[in-house]
Parts: structure tokens; C-alpha cells; sequence
């Protein structure tokens, strides 16, 4: 399974949520395929978003695409970091 993990700070959360909700059609054409958002318990305006992609190439085409740079700005993203991660292990305890 391929994971993306990408750590940013946001403007404003509700404003980002926005654009994030509005974007859910295009995220599942190019390939994603279920995510979580969790928020900085003392940074509000941090985000996690980790997320599961058919492949790291479909991934990085989307992130990288002209299209994705644009509704980044949109949403008040900055300084995103992306991790491209491949599941090794999973358990339940």
C-alpha cells in the first residue's frame, strides 16, 4: 500500500477545510484513495493530512500538478512537506 503523509501550516483552518471538501472529486480521480486530516493539538493551524494513493506516482503527478499549486495558495497552505511512505507493518493492539 502507498502512503502520503504532508505536514503544512494553514492560514485559516476552516478557510483550507473549504477548499480541501471542495477538492474530493479530483483527489479520488487522480488516484487517492481514503485519507485522515488531523489538526496540531497546540498548533491549530497545522495540518496533517495522511493519505492512500493506488501509486506514489499518481501522488506526486497530483501534488506536483500546476492545478494543485494553485488551490494550495487558494486554501492558504504553507510551506507543505511531503513523505511518500510505503506501509510496512499494521497491527492492532
Amino acid at each position: 500500500m502507498r502512503h502520503v503523509l504532508i505536514i503544512h501550516d494553514v492560514e485559516d483552518f476552516d478557510a483550507w477545510t473549504q477548499v480541501f471538501d471542495a477538492a474530493a472529486e479530483i483527489r479520488k480521480q487522480a488516484g487517492e484513495i481514503s485519507y485522515q486530516v488531523l489538526r496540531d493539538a497546540t498548533r491549530p493551524n497545522q495540518i496533517v493530512h495522511f493519505s492512500r494513493w493506488a501509486s506514489h506516482q499518481k501522488a506526486k503527478a497530483f501534488f506536483e500538478s500546476p492545478r494543485l499549486v494553485e488551490l494550495r495558495k487558494e486554501a492558504g497552505v504553507r510551506d507543505p512537506e511531503f513523505i511518500y511512505l510505503i506501509q510496512e507493518l499494521v497491527g492492532t493492539l
